[in-house]
């Protein structure tokens, strides 16, 4: 059955927790969508781990757009959430709405998601005006990463907390039909979950949260460096790759591969004629 924003709520009223991964392609969307996964959400974090940025901020519609169009072909079921890169939205109401449509109209999305609080609940109120269903983003947020000096964990202070709480009901009230809620205390996390009636997707927040998110590249083993605390790795999917690489570097270069079970053959007689005619 195919995810929407009407199942996802539901999942929050029943206590049934939403599953949410990222995805960046057609094979690997296709993998996740046969395994149930509830979201799929093909995030500006591509430009890290797909293109090799330091981070998202170079991320541009087109990449978004590629990408997006990609994995709405793997996934028959779930629901397809894809971000909003920064700059597309940040510099006016009118071009956010016109590029979330591109997501949905190019793109295939069901979703669009954008970062912030109540700096942008006009745009979050406008694109779901447009009939676009708005996931908004809090705390961590990485586009704003210059801002908050790096990667760094948001809402430990009274007044800060205070405000992800303003923000996560300014936001539902704009018309978000979820929110992530990404590098925030436990606690405060679930305060926020409470608040809410609409479901809160949780990244280094909370197992109280109504549902969870990774980088897929995290949870299977297939980053390198520095791994952040929240991303438990479910397999070693990195360490299976290489090993199978490496037999084919070593298979090859021994004239193992390709073996006779991996060729085609040919009738001898045609063969034969192609001798004599070389002659």
């Amino acid at each position: 059955m195919k995810n929407t924003v009407s199942t996802l709520l539901k999942q929050k009223q029943s206590g049934d927790k939403i599953t949410m991964l990222t995805a960046y392609d057609y094979t690997t969307a296709r993998i996740m969508d046969e395994c149930g996964v509830n979201a799929i959400l093909i995030g500006d974090s591509l430009g890290m781990v797909m293109l090799g940025y330091e981070n998202t901020l170079p991320v541009t519609m087109e990449d978004m757009i590629h990408h997006t169009k990609a994995v709405a072909k793997g996934a028959e079921n779930a629901f397809i959430v894809a971000d909003m890169p920064f700059m597309s939205y940040q510099v006016s109401v009118q071009d956010a709405v016109i590029n979330a449509g591109r997501l949905i109209k190019e793109g295939n999305a069901n979703a669009v998601k954008l970062e912030g609080g109540a700096e942008v609940c006009e745009q979050i109120r406008a694109i779901v005006n447009a009939s676009i269903p708005v996931v908004a983003h809090l705390g961590l947020t990485p586009q704003s990463v210059n801002a908050f000096g790096g990667f760094k964990v948001q809402g430990k202070s009274i007044d800060k907390a205070k405000k992800l709480i303003q923000d996560a009901l300014l936001i539902q009230e704009a018309g978000a039909c979820a929110v992530v809620l990404e590098g925030i205390p436990a606690k405060l996390a679930d305060i926020i979950t409470k608040k809410l009636f609409i479901p809160t997707i949780g990244i280094g927040a909370s197992a109280g949260c109504d549902g969870q998110v990774l980088v897929y590249q995290d949870m299977l083993g297939l980053t390198t460096g520095h791994v952040p605390k929240f991303a438990k790795r479910f397999a070693n999917a990195g360490d299976v790759m290489r090993q199978g690489i490496s037999d084919y570097i070593s298979e090859t270069k021994a004239g193992i591969f390709p073996a006779p079970e991996n060729t085609y053959a040919i009738d001898d007689e045609v063969i034969d004629q192609l001798v004599k005619e070389e002659v």
